[in-house]
């Protein structure tokens, strides 16, 4: 009989015999070692009888493959059915990330007007460099958070705020200066700059923190809630900031 196809056909039983068997004669082996001429003759005939598994045949090996592409398929699984799950989100977090991706790119604006001023306060500028940093990041995450949902990464209706009942234009949302006020702003200097843009930015920030707020009980995902919640906290210390720097 061809014995590299009747291995082929062994039961997993059958298998676990042979190791067992083959290692009995290998101890035997080892034991009568000692004797030159017998240990001779009985590691012939053990080669004779023994038989050589195939790697993938050997019973330790085969527990290991299954083992192993068990916990493969189920990672598999997983990772399949998380990216085609659906992130959970409503009106409310697609609305007001939308809408205050626009509400934090005019206090970039006007953080950037600020700061190229003559004669402006330090710690003012200090505080504006902060609001252009702190509010460009928070941008990019709000982006990247509608890209996870699905959605568009700009309110394309033109009009605003309907996630929280009302309706505003885009670009006149509460708190939003007008563009004659950034022009004042941009032509100002030295203490009249200082006081514009505490007016503006704090005008802004409190309506800001009114969306936020909203935005914090009613959102229906998680990091929404809680970005909303550290924006309207954040932005409230912001404004007692701005005012003490006037004082």
């Amino acid at each position: 009989m061809d014995t590299a196809a009747g291995d082929a056909d062994l039961s997993f039983d059958q298998l676990l015999e042979l190791e067992r068997r083959a290692a009995e004669r290998q101890g035997g082996g080892e034991a009568g070692g000692g004797d030159g001429g017998d240990g001779e003759a009985g590691g012939d005939g053990d080669d004779r009888d023994s038989i050589v598994l195939p790697w993938w045949q050997h019973p330790v090996n085969i527990v290991t493959l299954v083992f192993t592409a068990a916990i493969v398929a189920a990672m598999i699984g997983w990772m399949v059915g998380d990216a085609g799950a659906e992130i959970e989100h409503n009106e409310v977090d697609v609305g007001f990330l939308q809408d205050m991706r626009v509400h934090h790119e005019q206090a970039v604006l006007m953080g950037f007007i600020y700061r190229g001023l003559p004669d402006t306060d330090p710690g003012l500028r200090t505080l504006a460099a902060g609001i252009v940093r702190g509010q460009s990041l928070e941008v990019g995450r709000m982006i990247q958070l509608l890209r996870s949902f699905g959605e568009a990464e700009a309110n394309e209706t033109g009009t605003a705020m309907a996630w929280m009942g009302m309706s505003h234009d885009l670009d006149h949302m509460p708190g939003m200066a007008s563009e004659d006020e950034l022009d004042r702003l941009g032509r100002a200097a030295g203490a009249d700059a200082d006081r514009a843009f505490v007016e503006l930015m704090t005008e802004h920030h409190r309506s800001g923190i009114s969306m936020a707020s909203y935005a914090a009980e009613h959102a229906a995902n998680a990091e929404v809630r809680k970005m909303a919640a550290a924006m309207a906290h954040g932005q409230q210390e912001e404004i007692v900031e701005l005012a003490g720097e006037l004082d």
